[in-house]
């Protein structure tokens, strides 16, 4: 997954580092750049034992957003919860130092085992199926019951107000990355469809889930974490740089998303959703439901009462991210290969959204009529 490198590195430099700072690492290192990471650039070290090793890095030239990026985070939360049941790499290093590389980094576990794009799991029989997606669940459900003062994270963020602080950062994300102009055709990226209407919905307190508190990844999909290579078991997560403390229920539905857009036409219709995630449609798929009994069991409280408001959070924060992605294609920055198909996807998949916020009002409207 690991081949030509993109976002050129001054290997020289980094080796002396290396040698300074990281004893586990013997230089000289060979280096290849990873096809994911649209937002932090990501590069595979192998060094002069065969030992492999992998780098994130904040991507070059200026950065539309403060809070993005943010991978002395992403060390921060790793190296916390080495020690915790919850699955994570090895850290050997933070470099906050510029001069280095050109931006702060850091270097991690290579962690030899399977990732997969596709969350329907398609390479794998129905039984392992099951079981990867139910230790999927376990292995977020571990993290939400990790209490950050047990590791010494209060600090890692507020203990309420999750939905309200991701509303107001996301607001200023997505003004700044509307303004994006493309190099080329000077045209700027523009807003989602409905960003005033949602971002009202989603700050009503009528209709906000009850406060919960702890880790949050952030960003927890199937293609963020790495399986064993012959078990049905997860080994490590991936990609903490949205991490934070927050509501759990975040989590949980940027998981179970799929499910979630395999019932709009629109979603499938622009990439974004699969008919391999309706019941019946892949053998030894789980359920939404079933997922969500899973998840249950293990983290002890139960989200369905709130499923929907989360899912219609997780598709608009979905199309901010890819608006992110639409914004620094626009200037140029942006690392993933795939990264014009996000663009084109943005304004499609907020409408996904808007659609998930009509049908919690008119659930609730009938409820309220009972």
């Amino acid at each position: 997954m690991a081949g030509v490198v993109r976002q050129k590195i001054d290997v020289a430099s980094l080796e002396r580092y290396i040698d300074a700072n990281v004893p586990d690492l013997k230089t000289p290192i060979d280096l290849k750049q990873f096809g994911y990471g649209q937002s932090n650039p990501t590069y595979l070290l192998t060094d002069a034992n065969k030992h492999k090793y992998v780098m994130r890095k904040k991507p070059p030239g200026t950065l539309l957003s403060k809070t993005a990026h943010k991978v002395d985070r992403e060390y921060r939360v790793l190296h916390a919860l080495e020690n915790t049941d919850v699955p994570v790499p090895k850290t050997y290093c933070l470099c906050e130092d510029d001069s280095v590389v050109g931006t702060p980094f850091y270097i991690m576990e290579f962690l030899d085992g399977r990732i997969f794009e596709d969350p329907a799991l398609p390479e794998v029989s129905a039984e392992e199926r099951t079981e990867m997606w139910h230790d999927a669940i376990r292995t977020i459900a571990k993290l939400h019951r990790v209490s950050p003062a047990s590791v010494n994270m209060s600090s890692f963020g507020k203990p309420a107000g999750f939905y309200n602080r991701q509303l107001a950062t996301f607001k200023t994300i997505s003004e700044a990355q509307a303004k994006a102009v493309d190099v080329e055709t000077k045209e700027p990226v523009g807003q989602i469809p409905h960003y005033d209407d949602l971002v009202a919905f989603f700050g009503d307190p009528k209709t906000q889930p009850k406060d919960r508190s702890g880790f949050v990844h952030g960003d927890y999909k199937i293609d963020n974490v790495v399986f064993h290579k012959t078990e049905p078991r997860v080994i490590g997560i991936l990609d903490w740089e949205m991490s934070t403390i927050g509501h759990p229920l975040s989590d949980l539905v940027n998981l179970l998303t799929p499910f979630t857009t395999a019932l709009s036409p629109l979603a499938v219709s622009i990439g974004r959703g699969s008919k391999a995630f309706l019941p019946g449609g892949t053998p030894g798929l789980p359920t939404r439901d079933q997922c969500v009994s899973w998840y249950r069991d293990v983290a002890g409280w139960d989200p369905t009462p709130d499923l929907t408001w989360g899912e219609a959070f997780g598709i608009y924060r979905g199309s901010i991210i890819m608006q992110g992605i639409a914004a620094r294609y626009a200037m140029r920055q942006a690392s993933s290969e795939k990264a014009m198909d996000y663009a084109a996807q943005m304004k499609p998949f907020a409408e996904v959204a808007w659609s998930l916020v009509q049908e919690y009002k008119k659930g609730h409207a009938e409820k309220a009529k009972l």
